[in-house]
């Protein structure tokens, strides 16, 4: 159960029993060194916090406003289990995550909580011997904030550790001089406490060892995760991936731990997520054990579950209830088919007011692709917007007609989607996207549906800028004037008509098939269909590392075809024609800037991807100069570089090259070709050497992406406020502490 004070508010993620397997220990008392000594200079360069770092306020309160008391406190108890639940990401993320979370919390809560004057009480104590500037102060702020709003020392966007600027003897100062209780006793355990942090883990926010600059398969030499034991292999993890597939235990709510007693014996433990402990069953699979058990980050899902209960009295309708009820059959027992009946309830309830949706969802940050970050959102619809988007739900079908594969390789039937336009409330995971396509499980999405969403003011607030790398100079204005209307045409495309398109071909449970095995033909081949998804294999399991990317970039490429297509952008309310031109070139143009700015998220040392949209968007650019030069050219000079996309083409030269490319990735993916399919995406997706200058021009050129200041909600009486905060690192910082201390 959750802690009030404020001193103990990081939870243990296991009590007493079942005795479960611990983590292999490593020392870290031996990696005392400054980050300068432990990293070379290109890690020196990459890893620290920019000089400053953009924050902006989520402003969701005219939406708040207009909510009836009955959906304020459906929306207020669900971001509690959100908040709550998404500590479970400090867990996630890396060993260190849930200390410098507790490190901060002895630092910070006494200046929050014991004053209403925070920051100005806390610089004021930092400041008064001269022994810290007012510009290490604000780097200390700066990493806190960023740490919360990644939920964890890792960049939710691109899976980087990060460090501060500040140098570790001024934050060790810092912590020092900052203010703590007025109670006597309350100081003295909280001094205590802190130098047992500071002892314990402070050198890890610093250190950059080879094997911590990224996450990774823990035995690569080139990462960490922490959905892992630090002795779990890769060969591992595909040990018993092979033995959950036959088991059908689904990976979105589970952690892999191995023990061995003594050389030769090998026990494994598959750690449920749930607030129930106990022991499901063990198995002996070719002389290693299995064991299976439930209980993982136990006590953070008994306050998911406690908050999901509160919930329950002020649900709008039967299927809201039915969807908590099966949230909280889940998160108690860790059970999948609970979370996927919650899905299906949520699915079915069409056009709410407050939309929201809490679970192990997306599993862009497992190395492995197949287990699923904790998060939970709750947001306002956003009428005006949500219109269009029904418009495109209602025309749907001849759009999806358009895609360039056969009938056959499309859903028997398009089940027509809710699809909305949201002011987020709260997003409480390691970062807040554009848009949503969910739920993930394959079998939900092509026998019953999904949902889709467009986050309004996650898209208003974070794509504004003065001068965009990369364009040139002929381009800023107009590129600046439309980017973000392109892009929530971009967004709408890709979730509704990206993720919801096209048809895996599986053997259902009878063993009968989903498609006619005499009649349907390969479009690639002109043979028949010689491969499929055998019952109990998944998109995720098949696919596995490679699934995320390889989804985006087919969402991403759907969402750049259709754009160009007037009768779509009519929809959105573009009749012009030349605007609609202007449109598409935006859309188009944002594509191939991304492309570029995603060399960021390559490692040139490790030759992997850090982040799936951008290896998506990359292998999208790559595409197109290979196939369409004639349509797009990169010019790189001594220290920048321009994308140039001929406007005149897009609609010839540009849909013909990504046609092409899209029923390539439809076909593989539909047929379970999991080979022809790796080996695709992987050429489209491959950094040549000569890309390392333009890859440097990147890394000297980017920009920190924006990060967000979200409200707060607290009970007055009956009533629920919206507390709001400064959109400044500190504000973010103030907004965090309040949260987790009032939860």
């Amino acid at each position: 159960s959750t802690q009030s004070t404020w001193g103990h508010l990081m939870l243990r993620t296991f009590r007493n029993k079942p005795k479960l397997l611990s983590r292999p220990r490593t020392s870290y008392q031996t990696a005392k060194r400054s980050f300068q000594m432990s990293a070379d200079q290109t890690s020196i360069q990459f890893h620290p916090l920019p000089d400053t770092l953009p924050v902006v306020q989520l402003k969701v309160k005219d939406a708040f406003d207009g909510l009836s008391s009955k959906e304020k406190l459906y929306a207020h108890y669900i971001s509690q289990a959100s908040w709550l639940g998404s500590r479970i990401v400090l867990h996630q993320t890396s060993p260190e995550s849930p200390a410098i979370f507790e490190l901060f919390n002895v630092i910070l809560v006494p200046s929050v909580v014991e004053s209403s004057t925070f920051p100005q009480n806390f610089r004021e104590a930092v400041l008064s011997t001269n022994e810290v500037s007012e510009q290490e102060l604000q780097w200390f702020f700066e990493y806190a904030a960023c740490f919360y709003a990644n939920m964890g020392n890792y960049l939710g966007f691109g899976d980087t550790k990060f460090i501060p600027r500040v140098s570790k003897d001024k934050f060790r100062k810092i912590a020092q001089l900052a203010p703590k209780p007025v109670d006597a006793t309350q100081k003295s355990i909280t001094q205590s406490k802190l130098e047992e942090l500071l002892s314990a883990w402070f050198d890890k926010i610093y250190s950059l060892e080879q094997n911590e600059k990224t996450l990774g398969y823990p035995d690569s030499g080139h990462g960490l995760s922490a959905y892992y034991g630090r002795n779990v292999t890769k060969a591992d993890i595909e040990f018993v991936g092979d033995f959950m597939v036959k088991q059908k235990i689904s990976p979105y709510n589970t952690r892999i731990f191995k023990n061995e007693p003594f050389p030769g014996k090998i026990e494994y433990e598959l750690r449920l997520a749930a607030s129930e402990y106990g022991d499901i069953a063990t198995h002996e699979v070719n002389g290693r054990i299995i064991r299976v058990v439930r209980g993982d980050y136990a006590g953070l899902l008994g306050s998911v579950v406690t908050n999901l209960t509160k919930a329950v009295p002020f649900a709008a309708n039967n299927n809201q209830t039915e969807m908590l009820e099966h949230y909280i059959k889940h998160f108690k027992s860790g059970d999948i088919e609970a979370h996927k009946d919650s899905q299906r309830s949520w699915v079915r309830d069409v056009g709410p007011v407050v939309e929201t949706n809490i679970g192990f969802i997306e599993s862009y940050r497992d190395p492995h692709g197949a287990r699923g970050e904790f998060e939970g959102f709750v947001a306002v619809v956003n009428k005006e917007m949500s219109r269009k988007f029904a418009t495109l739900v209602a025309q749907s079908e001849p759009f999806l007609a358009l895609l360039p594969w056969p009938r056959a390789f499309e859903k028997d039937t398009f089940s027509r989607p809710d699809f909305t336009s949201l002011e987020v409330m709260t997003f409480a995971n390691s970062g807040i996207p554009a848009g949503i396509n969910i739920p993930n499980y394959d079998d939900i999405r092509q026998d019953f549906g999904f949902k889709n969403v467009s986050l309004g003011n996650v898209i208003t607030s974070a794509y504004a800028d003065d001068k965009f790398t990369f364009i040139q100079e002929k381009d800023q204005e107009l590129f600046r004037t439309l980017l973000t209307q392109a892009f929530e045409v971009q967004v709408g495309c890709h979730e509704l008509l990206g993720h919801g398109s096209g048809k895996l071909f599986v053997e259902k449970e009878d063993g009968t098939l989903n498609f006619d095995k005499d009649t349907v033909q390969n479009p690639l081949t002109g043979g028949p269909i010689t491969s499929w998804y055998k019952r109990g294999q998944t998109w995720d399991s098949q696919f596995a590392a490679i699934s995320s990317a390889y989804e985006e970039c087919r969402a991403e490429v759907v969402g750049l075809l259709l754009s160009t297509n007037r009768d779509l952008l009519r929809i959105f309310g573009y009749t012009d024609e030349k605007v609609q031109d202007d449109l598409m070139y935006v859309n188009w143009l944002q594509m191939m800037r991304a492309a570029v700015i995603g060399l960021e998220f390559y490692s040139e040392e490790s030759k992997t991807w850090r982040q799936a949209h951008m290896r998506a968007r990359y292998s999208i650019f790559q595409t197109l100069l290979k196939d369409a030069p004639e349509l797009v050219q990169l010019t790189v000079g001594e220290d920048d570089a321009f994308v140039n996309v001929v406007r005149e083409k897009i609609r010839s030269h540009g849909v013909q090259a990504i046609s092409n490319y899209l029923l390539h990735l439809q076909v593989y993916k539909s047929t379970n070709d999991v080979a022809n399919g790796i080996k695709f995406f992987e050429a489209a997706s491959a950094v040549p050497e000569s890309y390392s200058k333009l890859r440097q021009i990147v890394i000297a050129k980017k920009k920190p992406r924006k990060i967000f200041v979200q409200p707060h909600t607290v009970l007055a009486g009956d009533s629920v406020v919206l507390q709001e905060f400064d959109p400044s690192p500190a504000g973010l910082v103030q907004s965090n502490i309040v949260r987790f201390y009032n939860a």
